[in-house]
């Protein structure tokens, strides 16, 4: 199975799926952090390549309800970029996860397939996120555990707070992995769909 992992600069989903076999590419305009197959560049020069899943993780600074006080200030900002997540939605890839906090998406374009949480996957915290699945089943539960503080918001200020706000968690990773490699690699069954 191809995997392209779209806006990810970390490795984390990528790593999660080519540790299950799978081939999986990360695209970010940033360079990869560890070492891995990486696409630096715009996603939409390798979206068209053929794949078979795509998880797309689209910068949620003008798109997320912690930033909803600057709405009014960066309405070209936003219509951009919820642009560019109807482009990644509407590639021409079956299987699509699309990742991003609450924000307009659900009101712009339409509401999201599921909510999920870190402490779902083993992380003690919380950050309501959603999941918008095009021919994927919805991703359950690995490691409920408590714990359930916010811990993104609490960061202080640097340079690099806005990486570390967006940095995917490994648990959630290793479940998109370990569930959705095997339904569409041909262990698990097939792919459920979407919406």
């Amino acid at each position: 199975m191809r995997v392209l992992v779209a806006c990810e600069f970390s490795g984390v989903v990528r790593d999660a799926f080519l540790r299950r076999g799978q081939e999986a590419v990360s695209c970010d305009l940033l360079p990869t952090e560890v070492d891995g197959p990486h696409y630096q560049g715009d996603v939409m020069d390798v979206i068209n390549d053929g794949w078979d899943m795509m998880l797309a993780f689209p910068p949620c600074t003008h798109l997320a309800v912690s930033g909803a006080r600057w709405f009014k200030y960066k309405g070209e900002e936003q219509d951009e970029a919820l642009r560019f997540v109807q482009m990644l939605l509407d590639a021409p890839i079956g299987r699509i996860c699309l990742e991003n906090p609450v924000g307009v998406i659900s009101t712009r374009i339409r509401k999201p397939s599921q909510y999920i949480q870190p402490w779902m996957f083993g992380h003690g915290e919380t950050k309501k996120t959603c999941l918008w699945l095009k021919g994927l089943p919805l991703l359950k539960p690995t490691n409920v555990v408590g714990g359930r503080e916010g811990r993104v918001w609490r960061l202080p200020p640097s340079k690099d707070r806005w990486k570390e706000r967006s940095r995917f968690l490994v648990g959630v990773a290793e479940a998109m992995a370990g569930q959705w490699g095997m339904e569409v690699g041909g262990e698990g069954g097939k792919g459920r769909g979407g919406g």
